[in-house]
């Protein structure tokens, strides 16, 4: 039932842009806190951006703070990622995560590949 289905990735060149978009379905989409997450070769899995507050507070990982954005669009059900001024060092799956908290609860997406490349 619960289904996060993330898309928009691709190749760019450095200083590029980029939007992510994760579909939801299966589960209160504005009772959850949404983020994105990235996991680059030999890296660990980290938090990039996050929309704590159902689409009013965000917070951001400081390496992408200025160039990426989260939003979300609840009549759609999806929450997007807007990346621009893209790196080389920004190469990695983005996985998209809804968080319940009542219980706690995560479901996450399958990934999209962003490569930043000239």
């Amino acid at each position: 039932q619960v289904q996060l289905v993330e898309s928009g990735g691709g190749l760019v060149q450095p200083g590029g842009s980029l939007r992510l978009s994760c579909a939801a379905s299966g589960f209160s989409f504005r009772s959850y806190i949404m983020s994105w997450h990235r996991q680059a070769p030999g890296k660990e899995r980290e938090l990039v951006a996050v929309d704590t507050n159902f689409g009013g507070t965000t917070n951001y990982a400081d390496s992408v703070k200025g160039r990426f954005t989260i939003y979300r669009d609840n009549a759609k059900n999806t929450v997007y990622l807007q990346m621009n001024s893209l790196k080389p060092e920004d190469t990695a799956v983005y996985y998209c995560k809804a968080r319940g908290v009542i219980p706690v609860r995560d479901y996450w997406g399958q990934g999209t590949q962003v490569t930043v490349s000239s």
